[in-house]
């Protein structure tokens, strides 16, 4: 439960005002996407893909969770966001993923991911 937690704060910190500057949204929906993001990226990223393959695969495997995701809520929602922009915030996403990824197997906090 403390890997999701660490892992929500994280990935808030970095969705959160992105989207808020790039597509004008407010924080509220910018607080549910980046909520559903980390949702999908730590049950599919680190609960899956990080468990059976290794740091550099489950990052980018979140880079492409984190476009997808990312596209998705824009086009639901009409967003103003760019592919660029989406890319921005997913590259910056999966820097911020392998730090959190190579952190919790070096210190082996709570049993890993």
């Amino acid at each position: 439960m403390v890997n999701f937690l660490v892992k929500w704060i994280l990935n808030g910190i970095v969705v959160v005002p992105l989207l808020m500057l790039y597509a004008g949204v407010s924080f509220s929906e910018s607080f549910v996407a980046a909520t559903l993001l980390v949702v999908v990226a730590y049950g599919i990223g680190d609960q899956f893909i990080f468990r059976y393959t290794n740091n550099g695969l489950a990052t980018v495997a979140d880079f492409i969770l984190a476009c997808a995701v990312l596209w998705l809520a824009a086009v639901l929602t009409g967003w103003d966001l760019s592919a660029g922009e989406i890319t921005v915030i997913a590259v910056i996403l999966g820097i911020t993923e392998y730090f959190y990824h190579r952190y919790f197997l070096r210190e082996n906090v709570f049993g890993g991911l």
